[in-house]
């Protein structure tokens, strides 16, 4: 039986690590991308030696072939690229100097457009899949989000474009849209009236989990998704669905 291969951007914390261990545990042969070294040592200890390491930043352009020829020097073949790297600054418009703009754009953006780029000829002797990972951001305006939300939606028209070239190569691209996720940042950073605002928007009334995220994203990785392609799926609890309504007239 082949070992399927997948090659995980941001996988040393979250939603990336997440996908890791779950694909690991469904057979996967796991490649660990991250920039953070430390983080990245720790994530990849946890595999006992199963898993390729590779320090990298998706931003450098000519860092992504490298990371696609490590991959196959190691286990032969490419099956999924899961593009989950990003960054995000918030901040107001009038407050959001070009440097931050395009430090979220590089990683966020032009990380998907390179790591895919580079690839792409391995996932066409697979006819393997790309997820990205957008966000909630991406498909709905908010506040402070100017960079980060505009470099998601930029990643959902990417995802389009890679399913309407790619797929006479069998190559399948979809994206996954997180809602607010409990992670440890998250967490961290948000006060309880934040928690108590976003439980009241979301039909679920609760934060997604980042193994509920790996889970869409595994999925969509797989050959039970195998007629799926160029699709936004967003993982949220609903909370894309109820637009600008408010929470109250839901009680």
């Amino acid at each position: 039986m082949v070992e399927k291969v997948v090659l995980i951007t941001g996988a040393a914390r979250g939603i990336g690590l997440a996908t890791a261990h779950l694909m690991a545990h469904e057979g996967w042969r796991v490649v660990l991308l991250d920039r953070d070294k430390e983080a990245l040592d720790l994530a990849s200890a946890k595999f006992g030696g199963a898993a390729l390491s590779l320090l990298q930043d998706v931003s450098d352009p000519q860092g992504a072939p490298r990371a696609i020829a490590a991959c196959l020097d190691r286990f032969g073949r490419l099956d999924a690229l899961v593009n989950n790297a990003g960054v995000a600054d918030f901040n107001p418009i009038e407050k959001t100097d070009f440097e931050a703009w395009r430090r979220v754009m590089e990683t966020n953006l032009d990380g998907v457009f390179l790591m895919t780029q580079a690839a792409i000829p391995a996932l066409k002797e697979t006819k393997g899949a790309i997820v990205n990972i957008g966000s909630i951001s991406g498909l709905r305006a908010s506040t402070l989000r100017v960079a980060y939300g505009t470099s998601k939606a930029a990643v959902i028209h990417l995802t389009r474009q890679q399913a309407a070239e790619l797929g006479e190569y069998g190559i399948r691209a979809n994206c996954v849209c997180p809602g607010p996720v409990r992670t440890k940042l998250a967490m961290a950073v948000h006060t309880q009236e934040i928690i108590d605002a976003y439980h009241d928007a979301i039909p679920l009334n609760r934060y997604g989990s980042e193994t509920e995220i790996g889970e869409v994203i595994a999925f969509l990785c797989s050959s039970k998704a195998s007629y799926v392609t160029g699709q936004i799926i967003a993982s949220d609890g609903g909370f894309e669905s109820t637009g600008v309504g408010l929470p109250a007239l839901r009680s």
